[in-house]
């Protein structure tokens, strides 16, 4: 493992010019992860695992891996392989061996990073939500759709779409199995900020993370209500609320901007800790949606129900290879809620996994990303969900708060991204 940022290597960056890949000729595809943090570590047994256990086309390779703390960047390199490891994401750039750049930062840094990364011609995997507000997502969407045009990927990591149960859903859903949709009820539940006395984290600064609930974890209930039913969410009524308005200081804490750490000890919450929101989607249906970080007692429930003009579908990711399916044209004196444990070869990822009856779990979704991502660069086809999809989510978070801010008016949302 080296340290590679050199002088050179940062002139480079920012005038490399789209370049030929030689990862089909060589069979394997260099990787650059920028970020070492939660999300660091996930997508790093991601990308490992894949090749352990897809046998993809290309084999991905951990090149190298850059972050600003390079002693904790160079720690994370060590645990998983990483070859290099570089202090300034431009010079991860600018390497000719990396052919995907992988974007786990905070949402502020997104759209400057993989914008770049577009025009120097990589791949690239960007962490949700897509960016901060509809206009960086907007610019992002626009350069890669410039770079798809020159055979350059792009997708965004909404990774709860690979569970398998959900990819199930999303099938069931597509075959006519629960018919016209009516209803969907989703729910992403946490508790991690229910102690007032939790320090403050980056997470709570508007200026870094964009949103609070309704970014970090509403974004993704947002999104699989557009991937399973395969509509748009086109308005919404909402409310959020910031239930501790300011939290202490722990010293010096990683990723607080300077602004919030002169503030003493302790400092303002410029996010919403809960959001409640009503939806209207594309093909008629109702939606209710609640993201929150104060739902005591759960620690990562994501609850989503359809009801459809034939049957329903329920999944919780608290019991995450389950899939509830109700049949409304079975007899009425056997009809209900029948479980599916999705744990057979048949079901989407899985047989590349254990004997049938062997769950999968949370980090598993980061293995599913990986290989989808790789497959897709090597067969020459756009990898999904694409940043549009990303965009389309982004103006959906623009108009709770927008509704929210106005006394929970009704915000249309009139011409969804990939519709």
């Amino acid at each position: 493992m080296t340290t590679d940022t050199t002088a050179t290597d940062l002139a480079q960056a920012g005038t490399a010019a789209p370049q030929a890949h030689a990862a089909t000729e060589t069979g394997r595809i260099g990787i650059g992860m920028v970020g070492y943090a939660f999300m660091g570590l996930a997508h790093s047994q991601g990308w490992r695992n894949a090749r352990s256990f897809f046998d993809p086309a290309l084999t991905p390779d951990l090149v190298a891996i850059a972050g600003r703390d390079g002693a904790a960047a160079a720690e994370m390199a060590r645990r998983f392989d990483w070859q290099h490891v570089d202090t300034d994401w431009r010079a991860l750039i600018a390497r000719p061996d990396v052919d995907v750049v992988d974007i786990c930062t905070p949402g502020d840094t997104h759209a400057e990073i993989a914008i770049a990364a577009l025009e120097a011609g990589k791949h690239v995997l960007c962490e949700k939500p897509l960016a901060n507000t509809v206009d960086e997502a907007r610019r992002m969407a626009e350069a890669a759709q410039r770079a798809a045009a020159n055979g350059i990927r792009s997708m965004v990591g909404f990774t709860y779409r690979r569970v398998p149960a959900i990819a199930f859903a999303r099938q069931l859903v597509q075959e006519g199995r629960i018919g016209e949709i009516r209803h969907v009820r989703a729910q992403y539940l946490q508790d991690w900020l229910v102690d007032p006395e939790s320090p403050l984290t980056w997470r709570l600064e508007k200026e870094r993370a964009g949103s609070g609930a309704l970014g970090d974890i509403g974004a993704h209930i947002i999104d699989l209500t557009h991937f399973i039913t395969g509509e748009r969410i086109t308005g919404v009524s909402a409310t959020t609320e910031t239930f501790v308005k300011e939290r202490p200081i722990a010293g010096s804490v990683k990723g607080l901007s300077a602004s919030a750490q002169d503030g003493g000890a302790r400092g303002a919450v410029t996010v919403d800790d809960a959001a409640i929101f009503i939806a209207r989607l594309s093909g008629g249906g109702l939606g209710t949606f609640e993201a929150t970080r104060f739902a005591t007692g759960r620690k990562n429930s994501i609850r989503l129900e359809l009801n459809g003009s034939g049957g329903s579908l329920a999944f919780d990711f608290e019991d995450m290879n389950v899939l509830h399916l109700h049949d409304a044209s079975v007899d009425a004196r056997e009809s209900g809620f029948t479980k599916i444990t999705v744990t057979e070869p048949s079901h989407p990822y899985v047989e590349n996994w254990w004997p049938a009856g062997h769950g999968l779990g949370y980090e598993h979704g980061f293995t599913h990303q990986a290989a989808d991502l790789v497959d897709a660069i090597a067969r020459g086809v756009d990898p999904t969900p694409s940043f549009a999809d990303g965009l389309a989510v982004q103006e959906v978070l623009a108009a709770v708060e927008s509704s929210a801010a106005s006394g929970s008016a009704w915000t249309a949302i009139d011409s969804p991204a990939g519709t």
